[in-house]
């Protein structure tokens, strides 16, 4: 049996480890993925391909019989109570943080370097953590100015968590200007909700 990966690679790992049936043949479970998002896995055999795409859809193909995989729905607790150190390896869910900026600049606001003292903790405490920064920008101004200032936030905020001994290979910093908007607004709008680095910690 072949799995054509679709989805997040910590799930194809534990597609793999669920191989193990008490019968003869093959079976895939697919899990769902720690921050909730969807996912999906190819499974075929020489004769025949399902798709799974939701949580704890199983595939099985027993050995003597013919034409592709069988499809059905694994029972949650069944698979977690079978396969407990299986989960234990999962990743926790990523947490997200938000801070927000001064109009027009790169400056932080008060209450945004608490909340990145936060986030510096939160990524440190996970070993081998990465964090992805992404500059946002409300809707004052030309664009191409603010896709700049978006991401001079960012890689301000990404500098902030090197020069507190973050690893800066496990930060990754973009700017997305005034695209993702927060909270829609019309143009030339000074909505300070949008004005805005998210942080998330994975």
């Amino acid at each position: 049996m072949i799995l054509r990966r679709f989805a997040f690679l910590s799930a194809l790992l534990s597609f793999a480890l669920l191989a193990a049936c008490s019968t003869p043949g093959t079976r895939v479970v697919l899990l769902p993925q720690p921050d909730g998002k969807p996912s999906a896995v190819m499974v075929s055999t020489e004769e025949g391909v399902e798709t799974l795409s939701h949580p704890f859809e199983r595939a099985t193909a027993a050995v003597g019989t013919r034409g592709a995989p069988i499809v059905d729905k694994a029972d949650p607790e069944r698979v977690k109570s079978d396969h407990p150190a299986l989960f234990d390896l999962m990743p926790p869910p990523a947490q997200r943080f938000t801070l927000y900026f001064q109009v027009g600049g790169t400056v932080l606001t008060p209450e945004s370097l608490a909340v990145m003292s936060e986030a510096l903790a939160a990524a440190l405490a996970r070993s081998g953590g990465e964090i992805v920064v992404t500059g946002h920008t409300d809707t004052i101004g030309a664009a191409a100015r603010n896709d700049e200032l978006s991401r001079d936030r960012a890689l301000l905020v990404r500098q902030l968590f090197v020069e507190r001994n973050f690893p800066q290979t496990r930060v990754d910093a973009v700017g997305r200007g005034e695209r993702e908007l927060a909270v829609p607004t019309a143009d030339e709008v000074n909505e300070p909700r949008n004005r805005r680095v998210t942080i998330e910690v994975r």
